[in-house]
């Protein structure tokens, strides 16, 4: 198998030297807008390094998209003319408008497109939704899911983000709708931008918190933030009314107990996405490559991406107006 990886920053860069070791991919080629970029990553993984995308997609059996945010949905729309399946890393589009039409022209030209939400790949995620379907827990009424990073990203990229909600707090959404298999019907959303300034000049927030309700009224919190100096925190916990489960609490998990006999600060905590999720990025991509041999179905499509995206909107909506918005409001095709 060909595949062409679009992208060759950090995330592109780590699937491709992902790619170049996997038993069914034995032609990987790799394309930046930054060609020295390219090259770089095509010596370290074996790879050719391509000038242009249709150079890329020539003679490719599927293509990996990891550039930037801004470029997904028209190389997805480019990829399915070429009648090529699509890996893309999350999000479609920064908005519904953009998701929407690069799923057309994917569902117009009947390829695939896989969306890299890898958190549905981690084992304790998939851990949680077999305990949750087994009738452990009983009645969930409770969910909390936390992301926070170590550090804030670089303030170039803030204004290209779309934002906590959609940049950040999106893998939540996604994870809760498949780890309860439930859709959120209502959000209350409320962010804070008192930390570093660059926040406020990019009319972002480094802080949120946002309660869904989910269409059994299961009550979900949600948190993010990008200044969590202890380390990268990712967790769900699922409450119901036999028993709680929590996934990420494990010795790395950046938090410390003020128990006076509690465990204390984890010598080597959680230090960002790639860090913690290596096994889960890999997972994804031998998937989609499973997808792309006949041999497996979607595991997260398009429309997956457009419902977290619609729950991200409605969350940007209640804290712009301060009100409950429930998710019908933000258009669905």
């Amino acid at each position: 198998m060909r595949i062409a990886v679009i992208g060759t920053g950090r995330i592109g860069a780590f699937h491709a030297g992902v790619l170049a070791r996997h038993p069914e991919v034995h032609e990987l080629v790799v394309a930046d807008a930054d060609v020295a970029r390219a090259v770089e990553v095509a010596a370290l993984t074996g790879a050719t390094a391509k000038a242009t995308v249709p150079e890329a997609f020539a003679g490719a059996d599927a293509v990996v998209i990891a550039s930037a945010t801004s470029a997904h949905a028209g190389l997805i729309a480019a990829a399915a003319r070429a009648g090529l399946p699509v890996f893309c890393e999350k999000p479609v589009a920064l908005d519904v408008p953009g998701t929407l039409a690069a799923l057309r022209a994917v569902e117009a030209a009947g390829t695939e497109l896989q969306l890299g939400f890898m958190r549905r790949f981690d084992a304790g995620y998939r851990h949680a939704r077999e305990l949750l379907r087994s009738g452990r827990l009983g009645r969930l009424h409770t969910v909390r899911a936390v992301t926070s990073d170590p550090a804030p990203p670089p303030a170039a990229y803030l204004p290209l983000s779309g934002g906590l909600y959609r940049d950040c707090l999106v893998h939540d959404f996604d994870i809760v709708r498949w780890v309860t298999g439930r859709e959120v019907m209502e959000v209350y959303a409320t962010g804070s931008d008192a930390g570093p300034a660059m926040f406020r000049a990019a009319g972002d927030i480094d802080t949120a918190a946002a309660v869904l309700t989910l269409d059994d009224d299961t009550l979900v919190t949600a948190t993010a933030t990008r200044c969590n100096g202890a380390g990268y925190d990712v967790r769900l916990e699922l409450a119901g009314d036999q028993d709680q489960f929590a996934v990420g609490l494990d010795d790395r998990t950046p938090l410390t107990s003020a128990e006076p006999q509690g465990p204390g600060r984890p010598d080597k905590p959680w230090t960002g996405f790639l860090d913690r999720f290596a096994p889960a990025y890999e997972a994804e991509l031998d998937a989609f490559v499973r997808l792309v041999r006949g041999e497996a179905p979607n595991p997260c499509d398009g429309r997956d991406a457009l419902a977290a995206l619609r729950v991200a909107e409605a969350c940007e909506l209640s804290r712009r107006e301060r009100r409950v918005v429930r998710v019908a409001e933000i258009p669905a095709g």
